[in-house]
């Protein structure tokens, strides 16, 4: 077995990880939000419904898949065939998995990556729950 079988192996199972991490996120979830499981919030914000709980530990097993994800198909990509059309379609996927992780991240705690958690009990979410 060559050093390119390896990482492609790598890869598979990287992938395989980030699929299972998703499935497995989404079922332990369903009786974490039934049991009232509230994920980290903001202070001072009334507790979650177990819709909202679900939603919130759901998206993060998603953005953990998707990180996964990613770097699977960086190892693939950059250790195995690193021509200008395959390092150009990991950039679109890239940035694809950013945008969904930048929204996931939105929906799960109200704010974006790069805002700073307000220390005080007066914190707003940027939306309300639905």
């Amino acid at each position: 077995m060559d050093f390119q079988h390896i990482i492609e192996a790598v890869g598979r199972y990287m992938d395989a990880a980030g699929v299972a991490v998703m499935v497995i996120g989404a079922l332990v979830s369903i009786p974490m939000a039934l049991r009232g499981y509230q994920p980290e919030r903001a202070p001072g914000l009334e507790p979650f419904t177990p819709y909202r709980a679900y939603r919130q530990l759901l998206g993060r097993s998603i953005l953990l898949g998707l990180e996964l994800l990613v770097a699977a198909d960086i190892i693939r990509t950059v250790a195995v065939t690193p021509t200008f059309e395959s390092v150009g379609v990991l950039a679109i996927i890239v940035l694809i998995r950013t945008f969904l992780s930048f929204s996931l991240e939105l929906e799960i705690t109200g704010r974006w990556p790069w805002q700073k958690e307000k220390s005080s009990g007066t914190s707003e979410p940027l939306r309300s729950d639905p």
